[in-house]
């Protein structure tokens, strides 16, 4: 929700400007990662509008804030769906129809960082996301 979002920036001592409650907005109705560009279309068609450069502010501070993610897939941008929900958030897309799901698992993050100790490394974040296909195109696609 928006509001939740609304109390992480205040809760952090941000501003909540009307450029970021737009962002909130958009990416809020998102059924699949949007671009920055992607944000400023859909922002045009109400007749409003931010430079794509404050949009990348913007989702930057979002993704600091666990407000928002980046898609590596797709190079969009998505709500985070889980809020301070423990564990390394992680996605899973369909590369048929975009579709993503957001999980969150405490003990896969404490093995990824186990296993990086293991080798001498010190995690400081996480990126992941599978790719395949959700229920829905894998039944298109395989009749099951």
């Amino acid at each position: 929700m928006v509001q939740d979002s609304i109390r992480v920036l205040q809760a952090q001592r941000y501003k909540v400007t009307k450029p970021r409650l737009q962002v909130l907005e958009v990416l809020e109705r998102a059924r699949k990662p949007l671009s920055p560009y992607d944000i400023q279309r859909l922002l045009r068609l109400k007749g409003k509008y931010i430079n794509h450069v404050t949009i990348y502010r913007i989702l930057e501070l979002f993704c600091n804030l666990n407000l928002a993610h980046k898609v590596l897939s797709s190079g969009g941008f998505v709500k985070c769906g889980l809020g301070k929900k423990e564990g390394c958030h992680r996605f899973m897309v369909c590369r048929q129809c975009g579709a993503i799901k957001e999980f969150a698992d405490e003990e896969l993050c404490r093995e990824e960082n186990e296993f990086a100790q293991n080798v001498g490394f010190h995690t400081e974040y996480h990126l992941s996301e599978s790719s395949g296909l959700c229920a829905n195109c894998y039944r298109k696609q395989f009749g099951q």
